[in-house]
Formats: structure tokens, sequence, C-alpha cells
């Protein structure tokens, strides 16, 4: 049935940047294609093949559902659970560190993550969990707790409506938490992460009754210590429970989670107030003042009902909620002598709460046999509450305090020289409320050979914004707009895809930076804004491996510090670029996750768009050695090309190419798979600058450096 998830796992490779990583690769045609006879032997090809990193090529894509990623007009794959569990990563930065087309840098003046896509950010508050906004932690997501990481390239806003955050117009990115497996799990893992990081986690998954219909899984994990960055400290807790039902007609699933994540000493981002751009400090410097920190605490969680009214007709309903609390003085560094390192040190103490909820429900109908239709109709709606409070601990005069980036001093903390709010108990700053009525209908032709996609989303935006000094109505306005989409999907031979979309996105205005010495209208909210996108490309499907190629245009009014010194729309943006994506088993025991990316981000008047590197390119290997059973080795380059770092293009940072190398090993203890995994990140130690993006100034990210992992998981 269209209705039900059904993903292909596909696959496919880039040769060349397959044999930059692995130049033995053609060895791998010798792992033997059966099984040893002992059992020993059968356990640990057994678990080898399950701790097989891959990728799934479709995903959930809105409103129409799960797909498989040929009969989509989109560009969409996923990251399982695998890759989560083999590559031991810290936040979903980490896990989207895999993608090609994906760069990470951090928000304004903190660690929360934001992702570059297609030359677009794509905050955390925009972030789907399960299908839904506004239910996923807001700044650091613990990837843990998931079993995939769906990724789906471009505008999305009738798929998923619109991002309540105001971004996700270059992509979107949606987390699945876990679900009970068909077979029992009893997994526990112990990690250690350089330099001083231990924890450890535990997956528990069972299905009863007589058909197990019934579900229940259970994980958790924990982390602390000090990480690779010199006297950065990280703890994180995470836990979360699964219980689904599926009794043939009705399904139901309800997830709860909890994450809280610490950060004490956050090497920050630098803003370049400098003629030039500085040299990059060593690898595992940190600039951070003591007094810095960051705690995150979440608690969300989602409910679905699927009920089959007939064999073509589904009624589905999904609901899910957030509570969610931040706390931290943020630091900020900014270079105004790039030889030297001089610099100017900065503080911000933010308190601030989320409650969040959201719904939606629909009706999929498929009709017809020689020309078929798949019709959805529907509505969603998030409603969100931000209550927060800030104090500028700058010192007298906004003068803050002398530092350095090369020879980092310890100080004091700045005194408090400008508040906004209540710090003791923050009431409400933002209300928004984002409803919307869809519907669709996809039409297949010649067998389904040809697909037509047409739809329409009714949307609407309110958002009231209120006064940090007294908590009053301050500002407000109600937006309501008609996105349509128009894709295609023509399949003229077996494995072969082409198709093409276009499709709008309807944005919740920017917020001005909350700093008045950067804006004259610290924290505004700009009015929302249309932009268009236009796609067109193909996916082949060639035995184990999956290849898509891609090229797409999007225009958006852009945003910025105006002549007067305000924050508000700047011009147009114009964003081209071409995509490319593989994965899946070159060989027996031979498998591969790459791709590239070409992107041209111009503003209006040919200046181009600072922190979007032109050329972005993957690769990531893993190799089954079968002359030595139970041994995986793996193997990454990650590339990122030139980005300039201010809007005038006058400063420009070096492209820069990071190595990571690892190895797995599964053997049997008592007749269970034990598997030992090892890894070194950036293996020859780079020093770089890894983004020049940023929303409100010319702010540079530091790549991570070297850092060997390593744990231990036993399944019972």
């Amino acid at each position: 049935m269209i209705y039900r998830f059904s993903v292909l796992s596909g696959s496919a490779s880039i040769a060349a940047l397959a044999a930059a990583m692995l130049p033995a690769a053609a060895l791998a045609q010798n792992v033997p294609s059966t099984a040893p006879d002992d059992v020993d032997g059968i356990i640990i090809v057994t678990a080898q093949g399950r701790n097989a990193t891959n990728v799934i090529n479709g995903g959930n894509a809105g409103v129409l559902g799960d797909k498989v990623a040929e009969d989509l007009p989109f560009a969409i794959r996923s990251y399982d659970e695998s890759l989560i569990l083999n590559q031991q990563p810290q936040t979903l930065g980490d896990v989207l560190e895999n993608d090609p087309t994906i760069r990470t840098s951090f928000g304004f003046g903190n660690a929360a993550e934001l992702f570059i896509i297609r030359g677009f950010p794509l905050f955390g508050d925009d972030i789907g969990v399960n299908g839904l906004f506004g239910i996923a932690p807001r700044q650091l997501v613990a990837p843990q707790l998931y079993g995939s990481v769906q990724v789906l390239n471009g505008a999305s806003a009738f798929l998923n409506g619109a991002a309540p955050g105001g971004s996700g117009l270059g992509g979107s990115v949606n987390l699945v938490l876990k679900r009970a497996e068909l077979r029992d799990l009893n997994r526990f893992t112990l990690n250690y992460a350089e330099t001083a990081q231990f924890g450890g986690s535990f997956d528990v998954s069972r299905r009863f009754g007589n058909a197990d219909q019934w579900g229940v899984r259970i994980n958790g994990a924990y982390r602390d210590g000090e990480t690779s960055i010199n006297e950065e400290y990280r703890r994180t807790r995470v836990i979360g429970g699964a219980v689904d039902y599926d009794g043939g007609r009705f399904r139901a699933a309800a997830d709860l989670a909890f994450q809280e994540i610490r950060v004490d000493n956050l090497r920050p981002k630098v803003t370049i107030a400098s003629a030039a751009v500085p040299a990059v400090p060593e690898a595992d410097a940190n600039y951070a003042q003591d007094f810095t920190y960051s705690e995150l605490r979440d608690v969300f969680g989602t409910l679905g009902l699927e009920y089959d009214l007939a064999e073509n007709a589904l009624l589905y309903a999904k609901a899910g909620a957030r509570d969610g609390r931040e706390d931290g003085i943020y630091g900020g560094i900014t270079v105004f002598d790039a030889v030297t390192g001089a610099a100017n040190g900065t503080a911000l103490f933010v308190p601030r709460t989320d409650n969040n909820e959201a719904v939606e429900a629909g009706l999929r109908v498929n009709l017809g046999d020689a020309i078929t239709h798949e019709i959805n109709f529907g509505g969603n709606a998030v409603w969100q509450v931000n209550r927060n409070a800030y104090d500028f601990l700058y010192g007298p005069n906004f003068a803050g305090f002398a530092t350095n980036l090369y020879d980092t001093p310890q100080v004091a903390l700045p005194s408090s020289t400008f508040v906004g709010g209540d710090l003791g108990d923050p009431f409400p700053i933002v209300k928004t409320r984002l409803s919307s009525v869809f519907a669709s209908d996809t039409i297949g032709l010649a067998g389904d050979s040809v697909l037509l996609t047409g739809g329409l989303r009714l949307q609407s935006i309110d958002v009231t914004g209120f006064s940090y000094a007294t908590g009053e109505e301050e500002t407000s306005y109600s937006e309501n707009a008609v996105t349509p989409v128009a894709g295609v999907v023509v399949k003229p031979v077996e494995g072969l895809s082409l198709y093409a979309n276009r499709i709008e996105a309807l944005q919740q205005g920017p917020s001005a930076p909350l700093d008045p010495a950067l804006v004259t209208n610290p924290g505004a909210i700009l009015a929302p804004r249309r932009s268009v996108q236009y796609e067109a490309g193909a996916k082949l499907r060639l035995g184990a491996m999956f290849l898509s190629a891609g090229a797409y245009q999007i225009e958006r009014p852009g945003e910025g510090i105006l002549p007067d010194g305000s924050f508000g729309y700047l011009g147009d943006q114009q964003h081209k670029g071409l995509e490319f994506t593989a994965n899946g088993s070159l060989a027996p025991g031979l498998r591969i996750i790459a791709g590239a990316a070409v992107t041209d981000a111009e503003f209006e008047g040919g200046a181009e768009v600072p922190g979007v590197p032109g050329f972005t390119a993957n690769a990531d290997v893993e190799w089954d050695l079968g002359i030595a059973p139970g041994v995986t080795l793996t193997g990454r380059v990650v590339h990122t090309g030139e980005q300039w770092v201010d809007a005038a293009n006058t400063l420009e940072i070096d492209d820069w190419t990071r190595f990571d190398v690892g190895a797995r090993y599964v053997f049997v203890a008592a007749q269970r798979p034990v598997t030992l995994r090892v890894s070194v990140d950036n293996v020859t130690n780079e020093r770089y600058w890894a983004s020049a993006f940023d929303t409100f100034s010319s702010a540079l990210l530091q790549g991570e450096p070297r850092t060997v992992k390593a744990s231990i998981s036993a399944d019972f």
C-alpha cells in the first residue's frame, strides 16, 4: 500500500573519491560470499552485516508520506542508526558531516548548531521530529535517541508547512525517534572520546503479543568530560522510550524523550573587525573564558495514530509537545588586530524557556487503475511561546574586556551593562502560531512510470512580539499566503528516475540581533517573505548502488543591516547549484557514502553570500576485510572550498580538507557478538577555519582538532 512505510536500502559511489580514501579497495572482491560454517563465524558475519553503515534512499516527504526516492520529485535520503552507533557523534552536526550538501556552523553567540544547505541556514528551531516542527531540542541535538536522520534538499513549504523559526529554505531535516524492531535487542555500549570524556549507552527493544503487535523500546546515553578542545567540557544525558501498536488496520505510537546538555568553556566563534583574516590558532586552542557555559534541558514527545478506512484510504493524526529550558553565559571575541590576535571580549547572560505544541491530521486516498491518483487532504498547526531575557555583560560603556586570540587571559565576569526582560522569571517575548490546510494529487500514468504531483497549501503566520521592558504587546503581524507545488517524475527505464519541481517557501521574518551596538532596531521581527525554487535532476539505482544528480535555482529577498543602521530586507539573493550524491556497495563488503555540491550564491549586485563555499565534497568508505573476519576499516575525507567572510567580499578564508580513519572489530564472547570501534577524526590535526557563515556579522568557526574516539558494544 502506498501509505505504508516502504523505503528500500539502495546504494551508489564516486569512484575517484573512493580511490583516494582506500587505494586497495579492489581487494574487497576477495571477500567471501558465504558465511563460515562454525557458529562463532556465523555470529561474526551476521553482526558485521548489521553494523554496516548505510544510507536509505527515501524518507518522510511531509504530507506526501514516506516514499522511496525514485517516486519523489525532490532529493531525499536518510542516515540510519547504524551510522550513529558506528561514528559515535556528539551532536546532530556530527551526523550531518556525512552529507556533501550540508555544512555546519554555530548561531549568534552560543553553541546552537545551524546547518547550511544550498547556501541557506537551517536553524535548530526548524528541525522536525517525527514530521512535526517545534518538538526537537533547539540548540544542540544528541543523536543517540534517533533511528533515522532524514535530509530533504530544497524548499519544503508545501510539504512541511512554513518553518516556525524562519529558516529551512535550502532544505529540511527530520529526526525519527527509535521504535521497537522485529528482533529482540539488548545492547550496552561504553564510550571514550579525547581528551577525557567517558560514557555509555543502553538500547533495549522488545515486541509482544500473539502477532508481535506491541513494541517497546527504551534507550539512553550519558557522556561527561573534557573534549579534544583544551579546557572545553561537555556533559550529555538522554533517555527515550517508545510504545507502538500495530493491529493491522489501526496503528499507534507514542514517544517520550528527555535531553540535557551542558557545555562549559565553549570555544566561541571569532568575530572579525580587522583588515585581514587572522591566522588559525592551534587546533586544540581555546579562547573562551572560564565563566562561560550553556545548559540545555528538554522534555519532548509525540503521538501518532493511523487507521485504514479501506484498503485504499488512510486516516492519520499526530501531535507533539516540547518543554525547553536554556540558561547560559555566552562569550564573544572580536579580533581587531589579525597579526597579534588582540581582541575585545564580551559576555551575555540569557535565560530562556520554550513551550511548543504541534498537530497534524489528514486523509490519503489511492484511486484508479490505468490512471492512478494519490489524493491528500489535511491541515496542521504549530503553537510556540518563547520566554527569555538578556543581560549584556560588557562592563562600563559597552567596552568589554581586553583579550587575545592566541594568548587568552582569564578575566573576571564583566559587570552588567544593559538588561532586557525579567532575568529571574522571563515573561513571553514572542508568541507564534502557524496554521495551514493542504490538498494535493499525485497522478500516475503508464503504470506509474510517470508521476505528476500538484498541490496547494493555504498558510497563515501569526506572530506577536512583546516588550522586554514592560512585557506588553509591542509588535504583531498576521500573514496568509497560498504556496503551490508542482512536480513530475518520469521513469523511462528500470532503475532510472528523472524529476523536476517548482515549489515556494513562506518564511516567518528573521529577527534582528539583540545587540544595540549592531543595529538600531534590536529584536525587531521582519514581516514574512516568499521565495521560489526550480529544480531538475535524475536518480539511478544500479544494482546495490544509488546515484542522484540535480540542478536548482532559488530566489528570495535578502536581509541585512540597512544604510540607516537598522536590520531589514536588503536586496535579493539568488542561489544556483549542482548536487551529486552516491551511496551503496561498490563490491561485496565495500560501501561508500559520497558526493559533491557546487553552489553559486549571490546578492543583488553580484556580491557573493558570505559563508557559502562554492564547492564541497565528501567520501565515507567502509571495507569489511575479508582476510581478517570481523574487521572493518573505515575512512572519510571532507573538503570545503573557499568562503567569503564579509558581505563586501574583501576577506576570504582558505579551502580545507580533513581526513578521518577508523576500524571496527567484531568477535564472539559467550556466544554473543561484541564490537570494538576506534576512530581518529582530523587525523593530521589540521588547523582550519571551518565556516564563515553568520547571520549578523563577519564571524569564523574553527574546525575541530584531532579527536580519538573508542567504544565497545555488546549485544545480549
